[in-house]
């Protein structure tokens, strides 16, 4: 369990990679389900690729992953989208940066740090679809989504806005995790 002067420290950590919309959470808060491996599985374009579904663990390996943490941060990331189109460059940009503040806390001694993306990762496109072709091994991450996240259950436990959109433009609210101890 992190202390009020470790917290301190990362949430200026956070603020200074541009990160001012989050909460720090219990990992029992985050809520896995099988269900949520089956939307990736059928009904998602991110499925096989090298970091999602099948080149991450079984959805309880995942649930036994956040067990060994006791806190988290859940990034809220918000962006209107028009047409039902994000553009691949913001979802790098905000990939990177949450990749560099992952790294930042683990430089600051949090040496079990561990982001997962909004969003699919994209640094390679295309995506070489194996984790062993990988071209950025090192700093590609999978989403909570591909650890069998039900974001929407966690985000909203959390007391975050998350609704489906029902139209191809609007505000879209995306979330990240950072575990840290």
């Amino acid at each position: 369990m992190l202390d009020n002067k470790s917290r301190k420290a990362l949430n200026s950590l956070f603020v200074e990679h541009n990160f001012t919309d989050y909460k720090w959470i219990k990992t029992e808060e985050i809520v896995t389900s099988q269900w949520v491996r089956m939307k990736c599985m059928f009904g998602c374009d991110s499925c096989g690729s090298a970091s999602c579904f099948p080149n991450v663990p079984a959805v309880d390996e995942c649930e036994r992953f956040f067990n060994e943490y006791d806190e988290a941060a859940i990034f809220h990331i918000e962006e209107t989208i028009q047409k039902s189109h994000y553009s691949h460059e913001w979802v790098n940009k905000v990939n990177q940066r949450l990749f560099d503040v992952e790294r930042t806390v683990f430089l600051a001694g949090y040496y079990r740090a561990y982001g997962m993306f909004m969003a699919k990762c994209r640094f390679c496109d295309p995506c070489m679809r194996v984790r062993s072709k990988c071209l950025h091994p090192l700093k590609s991450r999978p989403t909570p989504e591909g650890l069998g996240v039900d974001v929407f259950a966690t985000a909203r436990n959390v007391g975050y806005t998350i609704d489906v959109l029902n139209k191809p433009e609007g505000c879209m609210n995306r979330y990240a995790l950072l575990l840290v101890e």
